[in-house]
């Protein structure tokens, strides 16, 4: 949806063209209007760009389908002049849907084969325009080109599907699709400082939308790392599971060549009397290879490379707990140590070399939740500990309790540097931040804060300046009936 699109407004007659010429002109989103008669009454330079029809063609007709369809049929706006918003979802077989942001608007996202050359994608959004006695005098539509993301999108979709054909090639091609990410996200970065430094000159209305339009990038964006988390560690597991059922049976076999050899080492001095040099040259050879060494260095190698494999085992299979996206997120009774050593077993990375973490857990029952909602606030508590630590090595310790019958509890502490009175105040605000410029979203305790409130607990903070900090989150044990049914 576009972060520009503007809310349904009660306009007089004798300030709306004004107010509304103004806000055209200089609006970077291309945006056009029409009035009951759907006829085009605003036409901006950005939509001229992008459909490439010019204002004098279209201001004052009704022929603005011309610049989506080959043949008449109503767009959005029109729909929303009809006062057909009720039917919009069966008139497009679902296509179009209510906005989330902006009360009695509309948003879809369509591919236009006629625009340019090979088609494109839009994200539109239309809103009605009332006038002062509410009635519906005509409509206001935005359109944001998403082509670039949706090729992103289908190549990397291409990429996943070639994975399964390319297992030889793994290694090569993970480290050029990790760059590929990494890019993505410098990119996209650079396009939300732009959009930012954008937003300084619109007006606080603007202001806000852009603010709500970074929280859902912010949140297809974890959406979309968890995909990959799953398909690599799918990718991954096939490969391993071989691997690892080819190392049982290549153990057998060496078994039985071991005893192929002993049954050889007893036959030595039955071959010297035969054939004393024969004897002799086998004698040298074993001698030369040092036989009794490789016998007792093979099973350690066996038996620490069948280590090394289980162990990849267990990561992969927590990389899939933590971030599986095939099954659906419903309340189910879970155990919570299991979630918190597969969440400390991904961030393992992000914390080795910051701080050792010590377990502490206390006897707990199962609790109902969302068990990957609250992977994530572990998650976010245990990152946020690494990251509040110094250049020395410190210290993050989780821990678990129950409270009475009903509440369980688990923290995360740390030796960082704490948190000073002025900022524990705005910690769990979206955006806030301490972290430099483009080391932090302002979104990890927010988003954290929200899930922990879903599920019917609360946050406990206990930290002072130079004296680490304290998490606790307290949750119950069952859900409310009307909680826990919902979807």
């Amino acid at each position: 949806m576009s972060a520009h699109a503007p809310t349904p407004t009660h306009l007089d007659a004798a300030h709306s063209e004004v107010a509304l010429s103004e806000f055209f002109e200089g609006h970077p989103v291309a945006t056009f209007a029409i009035d009951a008669r759907h006829q085009v009454t605003h036409w901006n330079r950005a939509c001229e760009h992008l459909l490439g029809w010019s204002k004098t063609e279209m201001i004052g007709t009704d022929h603005h389908w011309q610049a989506f369809y080959q043949r008449q049929r109503p767009v959005l706006a029109d729909l929303i002049v009809n006062g057909q918003n009720a039917q919009l979802e069966q008139h497009y077989a679902g296509k179009y849907h209510a906005s989330t942001l902006i009360p009695g608007a509309y948003e879809a996202e369509d591919f236009f084969p006629n625009l340019g050359a090979g088609g494109h994608w839009l994200h539109f959004t239309a809103a009605p325009l009332r006038d002062s006695a509410g009635r519906v005098v005509g409509a206001i539509e935005t359109l944001r080109d998403v082509t670039e993301r949706r090729v992103a999108e289908n190549a990397l979709r291409r990429a996943y599907d070639n994975l399964e054909h390319l297992v030889d090639k793994r290694t090569a091609q993970l480290a050029d699709m990790n760059e590929q990410l990494q890019e993505d996200i410098r990119q996209r970065h650079q396009a939300e400082a732009e959009l930012r430094r954008s937003n300084l000159e619109l007006t606080e209305l603007n202001d806000k939308l852009s603010r709500a339009q970074q929280q859902l990038v912010q949140a297809d964006k974890l959406a979309s790392i968890g995909q990959l988390a799953a398909g690599v560690a799918h990718e991954i597991n096939n490969p391993v599971g071989y691997i690892f059922s080819n190392f049982s049976t290549l153990q057998g076999y060496l078994d039985q060549l071991f005893q192929m050899l002993d049954a050889y080492q007893q036959a030595e001095p039955a071959l010297a009397e035969a054939a004393p040099a024969v004897a002799a040259a086998l004698r040298a050879q074993r001698e030369q290879i040092d036989l009794d060494y490789l016998r007792q260095d093979v099973p350690a190698l066996m038996a620490e490379s069948r280590e090394g494999i289980v162990r990849v085992r267990h990561i992969v299979q927590d990389l899939k707990d933590f971030s599986r996206v095939d099954t659906n997120q419903e309340w189910v009774w879970a155990n919570l140590h299991r979630g918190i050593d597969s969440t400390l077993n991904i961030v393992s990375n992000e914390v080795k070399y910051k701080a050792d973490v010590v377990k502490e857990y206390g006897a707990i029952p199962d609790i109902q939740c969302l068990p990957l909602q609250i992977n994530q606030v572990v998650m976010n508590l245990v990152v946020n500990a690494a990251h509040a630590i110094g250049e020395q090595r410190g210290r993050i310790t989780v821990r678990t309790g129950t409270e009475g019958d009903g509440e369980v509890w688990f923290e995360v502490a740390d030796t960082g540097s704490g948190i000073a009175p002025d900022t524990l105040a705005r910690i769990f605000d979206p955006f806030f931040t301490t972290k430099a410029v483009g080391q932090g979203t302002g979104l990890g305790l927010s988003l954290a804060y929200g899930i922990v409130r879903k599920h019917g607990g609360r946050f406990e903070v206990d930290t002072a300046p130079g004296a680490g900090s304290r998490f606790r989150v307290r949750l119950p044990v069952r859900q409310d009936q009307s909680v826990a049914e919902a979807p």
